[in-house]
This record gives structure tokens, C-alpha cells and sequence, in this order.
């Protein structure tokens, strides 16, 4: 089991979900989480159910681990909802996720807002249904002034589709004559992409035991800690998201550098 491989410290092995959270709260809480949501379907066919009633339990924990983000004091929390290739998926499976934002957003809303969480998504809006456009739209407007946890719902996205976007507009700048091909850097780069209002993540969370990123923030997880789980995303509760964040607290940052204590 991938999450196993986390070595809590000694002083937080026995304690309660309150103890470790507030014991989390002490210590440097990532500013940015970005989760890949994976293996609703999974869940569900172990359960001799279809894999639609995993999604919808999925989205259960959405709310669980969004809760919990805020109570920590994560600035942002990104979630994998939709990605371009899931289009593929059959069309009932894919109907069925078009409606959960909807779902979600009318049932959670007036709690988000309570919990002054802010509510915005990255993707291509325009060729969701009008039904899933509507939900988002509305959640934004009126989470729009909330200054708390921002819950970033990557819904239609693809990180190369981003990329390659990204391309394009500073390339019709660089046409206009408004920018020289001098100009072009990594935070230029970074300014013109999906995410550009937030930080870049600190910490990645994969479930379901499958590694790797398909095709999520690829430029943004540059220097990211990565953290993959065995548990399925429906069953991923606050105690695991807690597993993440400690190992994340006991890890050493350098950035291609080295620390202090190291460079002797």
C-alpha cells in the first residue's frame, strides 16, 4: 500500500483526528493542494454497483476534504473533476458527471459561503453543457468576494490544451508588436496560464494507487511534493488527507538547492 510508506512522527501516531489537526495547524500547512480524484469506478464495482454511484460518493468527499482544507488554512484546493480525455468515457457516465457540479454546488453552496470559501474553476467553460455552465457560474458570482479557501475545480481541462494556449496568446502579442520574443520567461509563461491567480502547488495527491499525472498542471508541478494513495477517492476521508499533509511537514524543500546543513 503506496500510503504506508508514510512515517508519521512518533508524537502523532495515537492521537484523535482533533489532536492531529490541531497539531498540523502548528507546523507549515501547504498553501496550495492540488488532488487527482481517482477510482470512483473502481469503488463502485467493488460494491457490484455502477460506476456513476462512485462518482457520486466521490463528490461527498469533495465536500469532507474541501472542509478540512479551510479548517487548515490551505489557500487553495485544486480538484481533477473532468479532464479533455474523459470525454471518452460513455456517454451515460459522462452525462451523469455533468450533472454532479449542479448537484453539488445547489446542495453545498450556502455552506460555502458560510465557510467564506471561494468558488472558481480552469477549463474549457464553453463547450461544457449549458446545465454544468450555469451551476459554476452562479457558485462564482456568489463566492466571488469570499476571501477564505479558494476551491479551484479543473472541469473540461487538459494541461498540454493549457500549455499550448498559453502559446498562443503571447504568440498574437509577440505579432501585434506588443511584446518582444525577448520577453518570453517562465513567469511570463506562468501569467498567461489557467492558474495564474494562484500559487503554484506545494503538495499533489493522487488516489486509487495509480501514479502518474495525467496531463494535470503538468508546468505547475514543477517543484511539487507528490503523495499517492492506495485508497480509492470515495473512501479517501479526513484522516488520509491528514497522512498527506504530515508527510508533506517532514519532507525537505530545496528547489534544485541545496539546505543549509547540507552545503558543508
Amino acid at each position: 500500500m503506496l500510503h504506508k510508506l508514510i512515517r508519521r512522527k512518533p508524537e502523532r501516531q495515537n492521537q484523535t483526528l482533533a489532536e492531529r489537526i490541531s497539531h498540523s495547524k502548528k507546523e507549515h500547512i501547504p498553501a496550495h493542494i492540488a488532488i487527482i480524484m481517482d477510482g470512483n469506478g473502481r469503488w463502485a464495482k467493488k460494491r457490484a454497483l455502477p460506476r456513476v454511484a462512485g462518482h457520486h460518493e466521490g463528490m461527498k468527499t469533495v465536500r469532507k476534504i474541501t472542509r478540512l482544507a479551510n479548517d487548515l488554512g490551505v489557500r487553495a484546493l485544486t480538484v481533477y473533476a473532468f479532464s479533455t480525455e474523459n470525454w471518452k468515457r460513455p456517454k451515460l457516465e459522462v452525462d451523469f458527471i455533468m450533472r454532479l457540479p449542479e448537484e453539488f454546488l445547489g446542495k453545498y453552496l450556502p455552506e460555502l459561503i458560510e465557510q467564506n470559501v471561494k468558488v472558481v474553476m480552469m477549463g474549457e467553460n464553453e463547450t461544457l453543457p449549458r446545465h454544468t455552465q450555469a451551476a459554476v457560474e452562479k457558485a462564482i458570482e456568489q463566492t466571488k468576494d469570499n476571501t477564505g479557501l479558494v476551491l479551484n475545480f479543473a472541469l473540461n481541462y487538459g494541461s498540454r490544451a493549457e500549455i499550448a494556449q498559453a502559446m498562443q496568446k503571447i504568440g498574437q502579442q509577440i505579432q501585434a508588436g506588443t511584446l518582444d520574443y525577448t520577453d518570453v520567461n517562465e513567469d511570463l509563461v506562468s501569467k498567461h496560464l489557467m492558474t495564474c491567480d494562484l500559487p503554484e502547488p506545494d503538495l499533489l495527491i493522487r488516489t486509487s494507487g495509480e501514479v502518474r499525472l495525467s496531463n494535470f498542471m503538468l508546468w505547475q508541478l514543477a517543484y511539487t511534493e507528490f503523495w499517492f494513495t492506495d485508497t480509492l477517492w470515495p473512501d479517501f476521508d479526513e484522516s488520509c488527507l491528514l497522512d498527506a499533509v504530515e508527510s508533506y511537514q517532514n519532507r525537505n524543500r530545496r528547489y534544485g538547492g541545496l539546505k543549509g546543513e547540507e552545503k558543508n
